[in-house]
């Protein structure tokens, strides 16, 4: 039986952006717009709203604050007074809402977005559909000096989303979250990136070929995917995983919350599967931190889109402690 993980916090929209700075955890509410402070303790304080619901969170080397603003199309930078300044415009390059973020110790800001109206789509068909050839569309990554500046874009990647740094912080690791597979990409001594490499595919290579096959193989498996749409169907289902936020594992392995059902997954290099932590609904993002720094936190919520999820007030912190 899989270890599962418990509810510390509940009654959000749709937590995500988990992040780990001056002693406490940090994140975000898609649906409501606000950004959080918890210190594991007491109860979790508001630190901001941001116009254009907050997104991905990173810090500059002098304690400055950066927030993706997701219908914005842009970075914000929080000021020593608490204002919210523009610190990058991303208006020219984000094809849909733009997503998660990651921050480098030198102040580098790495900016995926979604390429296109992904709810807009899955409002009105399944998933699945998504996959009809030409297959959902491709968009980069921003690379940003601290001051904000664009170094350049990534190749083109599917739906990128969390990212961290491995390999003696030489590679990003990046979450294709819409391809279903971890992907690799060299970081440039300037800042930008470098071709992607497979990392970690997960989804079967025979299940990925005939999702995308243009003819009737492809129409009978996407109809068939559809119905990983029904929660009880993903829940029965251990494959494919559909990576969201991705956190450091240990020896070089990743942390992989799984969007399409209720669990956090590590997985290592090419694929292997060596952990998996159940939790009470789909996963939105996860990180490895705490006091201790051996607690597993994971957002998890009842749907990720965020007119829904308004409402539902759904979105829970679940935290498991990870074996010494």
């Amino acid at each position: 039986m899989r270890p599962r993980a418990t509810v510390v916090l509940d009654g959000y929209g749709v937590l995500e952006s988990l992040r780990w700075h001056d002693d406490a955890l940090w994140f975000c509410d898609l649906a409501h717009g606000t950004v959080h402070r918890w210190d594991t303790r007491g109860e979790p304080e508001t630190v901001v709203e941001v116009p254009g619901r907050a997104g991905g969170l990173g810090w500059l080397p002098d304690g400055r604050m950066l927030v993706v603003s997701m219908d914005g199309h842009c970075v914000y930078r929080r000021e020593p007074d608490g204002s919210l300044v523009v610190h990058a415009d991303l208006k020219g390059i984000a094809g849909g809402p733009v997503n998660d973020m990651f921050v480098d110790r030198l102040g580098r800001a790495y900016v995926g977005n979604f390429g296109f109206d992904y709810h807009g789509f899955v409002r009105r068909q399944p998933n699945s559909m998504l996959y009809v050839p030409p297959g959902p569309p491709r968009t980069p990554i921003a690379c940003l000096s601290p001051e904000g500046e664009l170094l350049g874009l990534s190749e083109p990647l599917v739906f990128p989303n969390g990212m961290f740094l491995l390999d003696d912080e030489s590679t990003l690791l990046v979450a294709e979250t819409l391809a279903m597979r971890l992907t690799a990409l060299p970081v440039l001594a300037d800042g930008r990136l470098g071709p992607p490499r497979p990392w970690a595919p997960l989804i079967p290579s025979a299940l990925w070929t005939s999702l995308n096959h243009p003819g009737l193989l492809g129409r009978f498996t996407r109809r068939i995917s559809a119905l990983l749409d029904h929660r009880a169907v993903a829940d029965r289902s251990a494959s494919p995983i559909a990576p969201d936020g991705i956190a450091p594992g240990r020896d070089g392995t990743a942390w992989v919350a799984n969007a399409l059902r209720g669990e956090c997954v590590r997985v290592g290099p090419g694929g292997a599967i060596l952990d998996r932590v159940a939790t009470s609904q789909p996963t939105l993002s996860c990180l490895v931190a705490g006091p201790d720094g051996n607690t597993l936190y994971a957002a998890t919520t009842p749907t990720d889109d965020p007119q829904r999820a308004a409402g539902l007030g759904g979105s829970r912190l679940e935290a498991y402690a990870l074996p010494s």
